[in-house]
Formats: structure tokens, sequence, C-alpha cells
């Protein structure tokens, strides 16, 4: 990842208010944060290098002309920023909006809470309608729902430098056509795709999602609330990577991994993410690619 670095030096601002002091390095989202500020994001993730697309962590700040993006813009000393202002307000409802009036949201817990915050109304420009795409299920590690993706951009950066490195998925088309892709749209078997699964990690939205939570919600016997999370350190290798169990009914449903964890930083491997079937029957799909 590569965040700005912080190098202890003491900066001090003001955060609605009230004086806040952060290192030198750290961001305004940081300086919100220590404040106590509860500021709504959809591309940043604390273990990704912030792309700037979502704008909905904007914030004001006296003598800027336009409203900044919180998770990029350094904290600078003297800065005074006001997080909900009207002017901030008005420009996140309109995000929200936006998006949802062309997106399903059915799934994505966290925007459908910013929704309600901020009083987004997606039917105040028009009926709220997808591209009404089929659901691509080419393996039996994950589905790709594209009528929920956002293009938050979280998949890729997870794929690229900040993970991964494997530079499988990018994003392709333009305008209401835009959609993350592979290259050439090839099948994701033959694609370069690893299956990591750090996209599905980092999707805040179930566009990508674990075939094993993908085929029980289409059952209506997905129970997240019954769930229980077992975190547990992966068997196949020495390196220490964390793992949560999500377990349903005594069964493994899907796993993840701790963003603040020293090792893994949330990522897995393939082994990790998907290699747990040996541990309870297996469940019946057509074969994927092998966990080498």
């Amino acid at each position: 990842m590569s965040k700005t670095p912080v190098d202890g030096t003491a900066v001090q601002l003001t955060i609605d208010g009230r004086g806040v002091t952060v290192e030198q390095g750290q961001t305004v989202l940081d300086a919100c944060t220590a404040a106590g500020v509860d500021t709504p994001t959809i591309c940043y993730a604390e273990n990704l290098t912030p792309v700037n697309v979502c704008r909905v962590c904007v914030v004001e700040v006296e003598g800027n002309r336009t409203l900044v993006p919180s998770c990029s813009r350094p904290a600078e000393p003297a800065m005074v920023v006001h997080t909900d202002s009207e002017r901030v307000r008005h420009s996140r409802k309109m995000v929200l909006e936006f998006l949802a009036s062309g997106v399903d949201l059915s799934q994505a817990d966290e925007l459908g809470g910013y929704l309600e915050a901020y009083d987004a109304d997606p039917g105040r420009y028009i009926e709220p309608q997808t591209m009404d795409e089929e659901i691509r299920i080419q393996d039996n590690l994950y589905i790709r729902d594209y009528d929920k993706c956002v293009l938050c951009y979280k998949c890729v950066e997870a794929c690229g430098d900040d993970a991964q490195h494997t530079f499988a998925i990018a994003v392709a088309g333009r305008g209401f056509g835009a959609r993350i892709s592979t290259e050439f749209d090839a099948v994701l078997p033959e694609s370069a795709c690893v299956y990591c699964g750090n996209c599905v990690a980092v999707c805040p939205t179930n566009a990508l999602q674990f075939t094993t939570e993908f085929d029980l919600r289409q059952a209506g016997d997905w129970r997240p609330d019954e769930q229980t999370v077992t975190q547990t350190v992966c068997s196949y290798c020495g390196v220490g990577c964390n793992l949560e169990l999500h377990v349903q009914d005594d069964t493994i449903v899907k796993v993840t991994s701790p963003a603040d964890h020293s090792v893994t930083a949330g990522m897995l491997c393939i082994k990790g993410r998907f290699g747990w079937n040996y541990v309870q029957p297996t469940i019946s799909r057509k074969a994927a690619p092998e966990a080498d």
C-alpha cells in the first residue's frame, strides 16, 4: 500500500470545533476518527490505498473552494474541518442517491444505513433500475453480481499492488456499461485469477460473494445474526495467517481475515480463503480450480 508515511510529528487541527492532534502523514479521516466522528466511506479501506472515487467521505475545509475527500487529504496544521455542514450533507446525500438509483444495494447493509442517515431518496431522479445482468457463476468459490457493483475499485486494488499483485481485473467499458472485468472478459477459470478471494473480502456491496453464501441466500436460509465467528490460525503453512470462520448450523459458510492483523492485513491465499471443506462435507458444485 502506498499511503503517506507517518513520521511522528504532531499536527494540530480542528474537527467540528474540537481540537485534534494526529501525526504528520495521517489523513483528515484519521483525524475525524480520533475526534470520534463517524465518517461514511465506500471506496476506502484501512488495508488499501485510497483511490478517491466514491466521494462519500468528503468534508468541508475552511479556505478550500471545493469539498475534499477526507480519506486521502493529509491533515495540515491549523486546518479547520466541518464534517456535518449543510454542504457536506447535501453532497453525500446526492452521491448516495445516484448510486442507489442504478445499483442494487439490498445486501449492502452499511450503505443502507448511510441512505437512512442522510435521508436519501433515489426515486427523486428516476425510478431505481439496474443493468439486470445475469449473475456470473463460473466456479464453486465465488459469484459476480454486476447489479450490485458500485465501482469502488476495492477489488482492483486488492488484486493489484495492495495485496495480490495478480492484476487479473480492471475497470472496462464506459458510462453505464462500465464494470469490473477480467482481460478480454475471459471467464474466471481461464483468466489470471488465482482465487485468493481478496476481492470478495473487500467488496462493500456483496457484488462478489462466496457461493456458499449465495446458495444459502437463494434458498432463503442465510442467517448472519445466528452465525458464530471464531478466529483461528490457518493450518496450511507456517506464515501464521489468521482466519475468521463464519459458522452457521455447525457448518463453515465463509472465511474472512481481520484487516488489522499484522501478518495478513485481511488478505489470504486460496487455501486460507476457500480451503476449509476438508473439515466438513464437500458442497456439491462443479469443480473449482485446485488450491496448488
